[in-house]
């Protein structure tokens, strides 16, 4: 294994950006597996100075490494996952998703936005960093999961109670997740809505078609009432959320026959709320409604994530300084998109902002990244790096 450049200076990596990334993508790493990508990121922060530790729970491999520079001074945190979704019909992809293949200036392969290029930004930010500045007010530490595309369980949340344990707070976080639309940095996530999921299943007598007095059609008896929950304005948002908004996104009921009443249906569905809403509220007001529609039912409910929102600190300014510095333009502020690990981490009190590449071909077929600009990535993350972890 190969990464670095030994003509590097104190101003560019001598860690290859496009090298790393490249590696990681033929990790087979689809969640929960890691494959080695763990260990390749280990092995390098090793090299670095850090301290490395694996926090395996379950399936899921995860890691948690540390610098400190002095004492006083803030811990600066860069947070990542190294699992990604499965690559779907190989017959569509022009090149295999695990081959990281290059053409020009773009990067493919399963991970190359989300978020194996992020990882090789940040690594090669760090040593930049490092070259350049040995001696730094604060620590600096990774956090990475296998465990972020799939529930999410044993990954970033029990990293954070570990941590927790033992009395260890992150004052930034920088988490990598593909943030930017049309070009690199013109969107910073500041935040995410909540995402509470729920199954309803709703209970009626089964039966044939043709004897409409003996059957209780479920799905004739749910019809209004989910319709009801469709119509619902749950809030307003704010100045940082939109809407909550409801969406059912799968529907199952029937046996398979043409002249057969089903004897229950089966409805999923997701909100994804503001910080205007709670989960107990819209807990409590879809039951609200489920029950004036005198339905025979039962709802189990899972919540995946509280919503969060950065405000003020010394974290945003930095990373808008950064990017208007670099790329020469003022990022938008935005906390579109699904939930992200960043979920875990800022009910802690830490300020985090997600940064990392284009996200048009995450999760899809022939997902890409451009070389340039994750080169540039890690020249962000090594200039906000700078701002907010001072000389000593």
């Amino acid at each position: 294994m190969s990464v670095a450049n030994s003509m590097g200076t104190a101003d560019t990596p001598t860690f290859d950006t496009l090298a790393l990334a490249r590696q990681l993508i033929r990790e087979e790493s689809v969640t929960p597996r890691d494959g080695a990508c763990q260990q390749i990121i280990a092995d390098l922060l090793t090299g670095l100075g850090f301290t490395v530790e694996r926090l395996p729970f379950g399936e899921v491999s995860n890691l948690w490494a540390i610098r400190q520079g002095s004492e006083a001074g803030p811990l600066f945190a860069f947070a990542g996952h190294t699992d990604v979704v499965p690559p779907g019909p190989l017959d569509e992809w022009q090149h295999p998703p695990f081959a990281a293949h290059v053409a020009g200036d773009l990067l493919h392969g399963r991970g190359a936005a989300d978020m194996k290029g992020s990882l090789a930004a940040m690594l090669a930010a760090t040593d930049s960093f490092l070259r350049a500045r040995p001696s730094y007010q604060g620590s600096i530490a990774f956090l990475i999961t296998s465990d972020e595309e799939g529930p999410a369980v044993d990954g970033t949340v029990r990293v954070m109670e570990t941590l927790a344990s033992r009395n260890i707070a992150i004052d930034y976080c920088l988490v990598g997740e593909p943030s930017s639309g049309a070009k690199l940095g013109d969107a910073v996530r500041v935040g995410r809505r909540g995402s509470l999921g729920g199954e309803l299943r709703v209970r009626g007598v089964q039966g044939h078609v043709a004897y409409p007095e003996d059957v209780v059609n479920p799905i004739h008896l749910a019809a209004p009432a989910l319709a009801a929950l469709a119509a619902t304005r749950w809030d307003e948002g704010n100045a940082h959320f939109p809407p909550t908004s409801f969406q059912i996104s799968n529907i199952a009921a029937g046996t398979g026959a043409t002249n057969v009443v089903p004897g229950e249906l089966t409805v999923q569905f997701n909100f994804r709320f503001s910080t205007e809403s709670s989960a107990e509220d819209l807990q409590a007001r879809t039951q609200a409604i489920l029950d004036q529609h005198a339905l025979d039912y039962q709802l189990d409910w899972r919540l995946s994530g509280q919503p969060f929102i950065t405000e003020g600190g010394e974290l945003i300014p930095a990373v808008e300084a950064a990017i208007q510095a670099l790329l020469g333009y003022a990022p938008q502020l935005s906390t579109a998109g699904g939930t992200s690990d960043g979920r875990f981490i800022a009910p802690t009190g830490t300020q985090v902002v997600e940064l990392g590449p284009c996200n048009a071909t995450i999760h899809k077929v022939n997902e890409q990244a451009s070389i340039s600009e994750l080169q540039q990535l890690a020249a962000l993350y090594a200039d906000i790096m700078k701002r907010l972890l001072p000389a000593a």
